[in-house]
């Protein structure tokens, strides 16, 4: 349903609803578009009114979707983009070409394009005389499309540590039960979490004591297939877990070597990958600075005893410690869900 908004002229805030509107877009997107960013797209026409929407799920790029979407009424608007749009010619045509044909006034985006074979699209519209414009801070966008935006810096997919825990930082108790820690709506978050991501990583201890499905719930996820499932460590798993089922591809990648383990995700082209292990593989990926992203489900309860989410980190004094920096927290139920992402320097 389209929606009224600020005038097409506002350009001074990232909240203006139309850049607000195209990231709810963009995310939509999470888990469907492979090595591709999310991009959300609003066309808005002179009266404020929002007439076309669009984003990248796979197929279309954004920009098509919302020009298809608007029809005839795409000719004099302007075009809110959560990215840069494109020039590269690859299972799609440029976007750029698709904006020039439809006769779009103006364009306003949030997010440089990174990527060499594809940026370039704002010059490419500012020479045929669309007025093209950038918005001066974009960071909860960039935030959005954090997991792409890292993989073209690093070369890496961006890695996200799930966990959940007591307000003690427990995830079992001494016997070893864990279930449940957290609530329903928070499990129910971890499988969107899951339908988000090109991979989930655990270790074979976490495989061999919880048995674990690690495919998103199927009325959560509109993915055509689900994520790859990756086991690390050395240990058999017995054939009748489900981790052997054909619910998901599993790759057992009998190493504890985390550069086979980038090497496998690169070789796959995965953008975004999702640890469920337990404390000791969370732990040392965090010590070597595979973490990107730690995202806890505190449960309001205490333990006292029995396991903790984190191991050794080596550190002897405060100035060893390992900043993180808070993004967000959100309620799920009783819980908290707590997003934290690593601080770097440089």
């Amino acid at each position: 349903m389209f929606v009224r908004g600020c005038q097409v002229s506002v350009l001074e805030s990232t909240v203006c609803p139309y850049l607000a509107r195209a990231n709810e877009l963009a995310c939509l997107g999470l888990g469907l578009t492979g090595s591709n960013p999310i991009v959300g797209a609003v066309l808005v026409d002179s009266h404020g009114v929002i007439v076309g929407e669009g984003h990248h799920k796979g197929g279309a790029h954004a920009e098509v979707v919302a020009i298809e979407s608007a029809g005839e009424l795409a000719r004099g608007t302007c075009l809110y983009l959560t990215l840069e749009p494109c020039t590269h010619q690859g299972k799609t045509g440029p976007c750029t070409e698709a904006i020039i044909a439809a006769g779009i006034s103006k364009v306003v985006f949030a997010v440089s394009d990174p990527n060499p074979r594809a940026s370039g699209g704002a010059q490419k519209l500012i020479e045929a005389g669309i007025e093209t414009l950038q918005i001066p801070e974009a960071s909860e966008i960039s935030f959005a499309n954090r997991a792409w935006l890292h993989k073209m810096k690093t070369g890496r997919p961006y890695f996200i540590w799930k966990v959940a825990s007591t307000l003690d930082a427990r995830t079992s108790a001494v016997d070893g039960s864990s279930k449940w820690i957290t609530g329903a709506q928070s499990r129910e978050e971890v499988s969107k979490m899951r339908a988000q991501s090109d991979a989930i990583l655990i270790g074979t201890a976490t495989a061999i004591s919880d048995n674990p499905t690690l495919v998103p719930r199927s009325d959560i996820s509109d993915r055509p297939t689900n994520p790859v499932r990756i086991v690390m460590g050395i240990r058999n798993i017995p054939d009748e877990f489900h981790l052997n089922d054909d619910k998901a591809e599993t790759i057992y990648l009998r190493t504890h070597n985390f550069d086979d383990l980038v090497k496998l995700c690169q070789s796959r082209d995965f953008t975004q990958v999702l640890i469920e292990s337990g404390g000791v593989l969370g732990t040392e990926m965090l010590k070597i600075g595979l973490i990107d992203e730690l995202v806890i489900f505190q449960a309001p309860s205490l333990l006292g005893s029995g396991q903790s989410f984190i191991g050794d980190l080596d550190s002897h004094t405060i100035s060893e410690k390992i900043d993180l920096k808070l993004q967000k927290v959100e309620q799920f139920g009783n819980d908290l869900k707590i997003t934290l992402t690593r601080e770097r320097q440089g």
